[in-house]
C-alpha cells in the first residue's frame, strides 16, 4: 500500500467534535485554495493526492543560503547582496528561529474563530532599522533571462509569503509589509560544467496584503463541518485524472477514446 494512502489513516484528520485545536498547516491553506475537494479528501477523509518528488537540489540551496545568512547574524551584519540591493537589514536574531525554521513545529497562532492552529515553516527573517521584522523565502530555479514572481502559478509564492508575515503579526511582532524572495537561478549558459553549478541570485521584493486569511479560514470550517464533499476546481489535475479513471473503469476500456 502506498504512504499517501491508507484507508485506516486516523490522524490529523478534522473532526468538528474534537476539543483541541485543529493544527493546519500553510502548505494546506493553499491545498484548500487551489482545489476544495482534493483539501477536504486529504484532511477530513484522509485521502492525500500522491506525493510529488522532492526537490533535493532546491532543498541544498536552502540549507546553503540559511548557513551563509547565519554567519551574518551571528556577526550582526548585512550580507553583501542587502547592500547591493540597498535593504537597510540584518538577519535577525532569536532564540526561537530554529523552530520557526522547522516545517513540522514553524512559527503558530491559535485562530479563536475557527479553533485552528495555523502553522509554517519559514526560510528567514531580517530586521530593518525601524524594527520591523521582514519575512525572507528562498527560491531556487534553472531559467533563461530574468526571474520574477508575477508568472500566475507564483500565486501561491506570495500567498506563502502573506501567510508568514501574518502569523508574525499575530504573535505580537512588529512585521514590514515588504518581504523578499532571494531567488537563486541555476546558470545554464556556461561552456562547461566543470563539476560546479552556479546561480545568479536575485532579491525580489513583495508588498504583501494578509486581509484574506481570515475570510479564506472561515471558509474552510464552514466546509469541513459539513458531510458533503464540495466541487472539485475545474483546473485541477488530479481531478480530472480521478474522474477519468473511474469513467474507464466503470464503462470498460473500450470507452477509454472518448478521453
Amino acid at each position: 500500500m502506498s504512504s499517501y494512502y491508507n484507508p485506516q489513516r486516523k490522524y490529523n484528520l478534522y473532526d468538528p467534535k474534537a476539543d483541541r485545536p485543529f493544527r493546519l498547516s500553510r502548505s494546506k491553506i493553499e491545498s484548500y485554495v487551489n482545489c476544495h475537494q482534493c483539501f477536504y479528501m486529504d484532511v477530513k477523509l484522509g485521502i492525500a493526492q500522491p506525493p510529488g518528488y522532492p526537490f533535493s537540489l532546491n532543498s541544498a540551496v536552502d540549507r546553503l543560503l540559511k548557513k551563509e545568512f547565519d554567519i551574518h547574524r551571528s556577526a550582526k551584519t548585512s550580507h553583501p547582496l542587502m547592500k547591493t540591493y540597498r535593504i537597510d537589514a540584518v538577519p535577525y536574531q532569536h532564540p526561537d528561529l530554529p523552530k520557526w525554521r522547522d516545517p513540522k513545529r514553524g512559527i503558530s497562532y491559535f485562530h479563536e474563530e475557527t479553533g485552528f492552529e495555523i502553522f509554517g515553516g519559514i526560510d528567514d527573517v531580517w530586521i530593518n532599522h525601524e524594527d520591523e521584522l521582514i519575512i525572507v523565502d528562498y527560491k531556487a530555479t534553472a531559467k533563461s533571462g530574468q526571474v520574477g514572481i508575477d508568472a500566475d502559478w507564483q500565486g501561491g509564492y506570495k500567498r506563502q509569503m502573506e501567510i508568514y508575515q501574518w502569523l508574525f503579526k499575530k504573535n505580537g511582532f512588529k512585521v514590514s509589509n515588504t518581504g523578499y524572495f532571494v531567488y537563486c537561478n541555476g546558470n545554464s549558459d556556461k561552456e562547461a560544467f566543470d563539476c560546479k553549478l552556479e546561480f545568479d541570485i536575485s532579491i525580489l521584493p513583495y508588498v504583501g496584503n494578509t486581509d484574506w486569511i481570515g475570510p479564506i479560514l472561515s471558509e474552510v470550517k464552514s466546509i469541513l463541518i459539513k458531510d458533503d464533499l464540495p466541487e472539485s476546481s475545474p483546473d485541477c489535475d488530479f481531478c480530472r485524472y480521478r474522474e477519468a479513471a473511474l469513467h474507464i473503469k466503470t464503462k470498460g476500456v473500450q470507452q477509454k477514446t472518448l478521453f
